[in-house]
């Protein structure tokens, strides 16, 4: 197979080859569906223009089809001497097509075909990961209100500090989830948008019509300029990646969180056996690996995020082949982001509050602020109450602590977490 650029009195040295092309192809393998759906799209707008023949066009689409054919049968292998998945489409088409098969690349480059393949990508994934989120904060919100009211020690500065239910914790991830959808609502529209026909980056004398491959693939817009659509790589994908980490950030909370309170000195859940992990040395250990490996994951996507912009920051305007390893950050994030939606799910799905353990773990102190808060509603000063309180912290007595999370009646609080508001925000995505 030939590379699409290489001449026939240039023999490529094999170093170079193994520098720049990927050894697995991992990522094109995952592209090619989406490139094919671009060729076949750029075909008909060659046709409908009058620069290929219907024939010619009808050929093509077919030699097209039948790789997404020989793909779905797994059939279809891509090889390091193919370069990418793009020179492997092409050098099929030619093949089987012969001089028809050459047309295909009519007014395009390879520069617009990656990128138009990404944007399909990530507008699909990008779909995907909403859903999932949103299923995720479905299962978070169910968990909260059944567990609504059970009591739970809060905390600020890893020490007790106010008495908070598990309605309330669980409640706080739903909250954060439905905000990071608006993150990723940001990065669907910004994605959405056809940079197809803009070449290597300086538009073509070929009378392409951009806008139609635009409805044929399904894009909102057209990306205007043809050397922004080059200089948008890595800026986009930073975006993109962007949203991701405002998902991984609620995952990473909970996470952080779990660790600390399934440990033996809190043991505030009971996690289903099934998704812990053991020692070589330690018989009796049961370790939540899943939330340490998810709260690494976290770094790992704020890595790629940082590798995406700097791939792209300082480079001069048009394509430059730094933007080659802003694929796999982009699309290695979207696979992360994934697996670990589906294991926080898995997770609140098989586990359950120890209410034994969680009323045992509050402290007297923890009823201070409320003492103090007592004493300023009957009209001491607040400064005053929270002086006397303190003064006399050795006084204070147990309160009953479903009666105290459920006696608090403003917006958000224990008493008044407003579940259904979140019910109500779900519908309406």
């Amino acid at each position: 197979m030939t590379k699409l650029w290489e001449k026939k009195k240039t023999k490529l040295n094999p170093a170079v080859n193994g520098y720049i092309i990927s050894k697995n192809l991992e990522q094109d393998k995952k592209l090619l569906p989406y490139d094919i759906l671009a060729s076949i799209a750029h075909t008909e707008m060659l046709v409908k223009i009058g620069v290929l023949s219907r024939k010619d066009g009808a050929d093509i689409t077919n030699a097209l089809k039948n790789i997404q054919k020989l793909e779905l049968e797994g059939k279809f292998k891509l090889k390091q001497k193919d370069e990418d998945c793009h020179t492997a489409i092409e050098n099929f088409v030619v093949k089987k097509l012969g001089q028809t098969g050459k047309k295909i690349h009519t007014g395009r480059s390879r520069n617009d075909q990656v990128l138009v393949a990404l944007r399909l990508f990530s507008k699909d994934y990008l779909a995907k990961i909403k859903e999932s989120v949103l299923t995720l904060a479905k299962t978070i919100l169910d968990f909260a209100k059944q567990y609504e009211f059970i009591p739970m020690p809060g905390y600020t500065h890893t020490q007790q500090a106010m008495p908070s239910s598990v309605g309330q914790w669980a409640g706080s991830f739903v909250e954060s989830l439905l905000d990071d959808i608006i993150a990723i609502d940001a990065a669907i529209k910004l994605n959405d948008q056809n940079p197809l026909g803009s070449a290597a980056g300086f538009g073509t004398s070929i009378p392409v019509d951009r806008n139609y491959t635009s409805k044929l693939l399904g894009f909102s817009r057209t990306q205007i300029n043809s050397l922004y659509c080059q200089n948008s790589r890595g800026k986009i994908e930073s975006f993109l990646i962007s949203a991701l980490a405002q998902v991984m950030m609620t995952l990473g909370k909970i996470a952080n969180d779990m660790v600390l309170f399934t440990s033996y000195e809190f043991g505030f859940f009971r996690i289903d056996t099934s998704l812990t992990t053991g020692s070589s040395i330690m018989p009796q250990k049961q370790n939540l690996d899943i939330m340490e490996v998810l709260r690494a994951n976290v770094s790992v996507i704020f890595a790629n995020q940082m590798l995406v912009q700097n791939a792209g920051h300082n480079l001069v305007s048009g394509y430059n082949k730094d933007l080659k390893i802003t694929k796999k950050a982009l699309m290695d994030s979207f696979s992360l982001v994934s697996s670990s939606i589906a294991i926080t799910k898995l997770l609140f799905e098989h586990m359950e509050p120890n209410e034994e353990r969680l009323n045992k773990a509050f402290s007297l102190g923890i009823f201070a602020t409320d003492e103090a808060n007592e004493l300023a509603l009957k009209g001491v000063p607040f400064r005053d109450a929270y002086k006397k309180i303190g003064e006399s912290l050795g006084n204070l007595k147990l309160q009953d602590v479903i009666k105290n999370i459920r006696s608090k009646k403003h917006i958000g609080s224990t008493g008044n977490l407003q579940l259904h508001a979140y019910e109500e925000r779900i519908k309406n995505l």
